[in-house]
């Protein structure tokens, strides 16, 4: 049998915040250091099958570039083997991806697009 009883822990003193003379309580703000969201560049990939004025209208079309850039584009696809339409965060350039896959798809050429991060 327990013959004491048990002993009530104390009780830590409360620390009244800082007042000014309004007696409001002054909070400091702390700014964060927000990093921007990685980039991606949509890239096109050269093959020997599918017409190089599809190329040019699918990115006038998807990427609203004018006839003079979307063929300098086209050309640098077709001499290097790719060539980058554009950079945006990453769920714009995966949607983008998609729309241009679906068109070379339904339009029926093998033309090949992806999307990788951009290195700063």
């Amino acid at each position: 049998m327990v013959t004491k009883s048990p002993a009530i822990p104390p009780v830590p003193p409360v620390r009244q915040p800082d007042r000014d003379d309004g007696g409001s309580v002054v909070l400091e703000r702390r700014t964060q250091k927000v990093r921007p969201p990685q980039m991606y560049q949509v890239v096109m990939l050269n093959d020997d099958y599918t017409p190089m004025e599809f190329v040019v209208v699918v990115i006038q079309e998807f990427f609203g570039k004018d006839l003079e850039a979307a063929t300098q584009i086209m050309l640098k696809i077709h001499l290097e083997g790719r060539g980058v339409c554009g950079v945006y965060s990453k769920d714009v350039a995966a949607t983008k991806v998609d729309q241009v896959l679906d068109a070379a798809s339904k339009a029926g050429h093998p033309l090949k697009c992806i999307s990788e991060p951009v290195d700063f």
